[in-house]
C-alpha cells in the first residue's frame, strides 16, 4: 500500500499568519476572552536582538492568569493548588520596546482536574497586530500527596459559559 499524498501545501515558514488563521487553530474560538490583562513591556524584557525575549512570553502569560485568578475566590486551598503541565506558544512576530499589550485568555477545556487556557497576545491599540497565540494547561493538584484533584467549584462557575468546542 502506497502512502497518501497530501493536497494541502504547507505554507512558508516567512508567509504571514493573519488573525483568522490564528484564531481558528485556537480551540477556544469563543468572541468572547474570559479575561483581558494589560501588560507594558519593560526594557529588561528584551534581549541583544532588541526584542521581547521569548522566556518573557511566559511571564506575560502567567501575570495574566494571576490577574484573571485575583478576581476569582476560592481558586486555591491548603488541599488544592495549580500547577502549569504545560504550555504552546506560537510565536508570531517580535515584540519590540515600547509596547504596551493585550493578553486576552479564553477557557478552552474544562476537566475533572484540569483547564486549558488558550491565550493571544495582541498589541494594546490594534489587536490584529498578533504576537503570540497557543495554550496552557493547569492541572489542580494536592501538594501533599501531588495527585490531581477536581477543579475548585469557583473555577467552573468563573469559567462557565466562556467554553470552547
Amino acid at each position: 500500500m502506497s502512502p497518501r499524498k497530501s493536497t494541502t501545501q504547507a505554507k512558508p515558514a516567512d508567509a504571514p499568519v493573519t488573525i483568522e488563521a490564528a484564531e481558528t487553530a485556537l480551540k477556544a474560538d469563543s468572541d468572547t476572552p474570559l479575561f483581558v490583562a494589560s501588560i507594558n513591556v519593560r526594557w529588561r524584557d528584551l534581549d541583544a536582538f532588541n526584542h521581547v525575549n521569548n522566556a518573557d512570553y511566559l511571564t506575560y502569560l502567567e501575570e495574566s492568569r494571576l490577574q484573571w485568578l485575583q478576581h476569582v475566590r476560592d481558586w486555591f486551598s491548603e488541599t488544592s493548588m495549580p500547577v502549569l503541565a504545560a504550555s504552546t506558544l506560537n510565536y508570531r512576530q517580535p515584540i519590540a520596546w515600547p509596547a504596551a499589550l493585550r493578553v486576552e485568555l479564553r477557557c478552552g477545556r474544562l476537566g475533572n482536574s484540569s483547564m486549558t487556557l488558550a491565550h493571544r497576545i495582541v498589541d494594546a491599540d490594534d489587536s490584529s497586530r498578533l504576537y503570540c497565540d497557543g495554550h496552557v494547561v493547569i492541572v489542580w493538584m494536592n501538594p501533599a500527596t501531588g495527585k490531581p484533584v477536581p477543579l475548585p467549584a469557583a473555577i467552573r462557575a468563573a469559567a462557565a459559559g466562556h467554553e470552547g468546542d
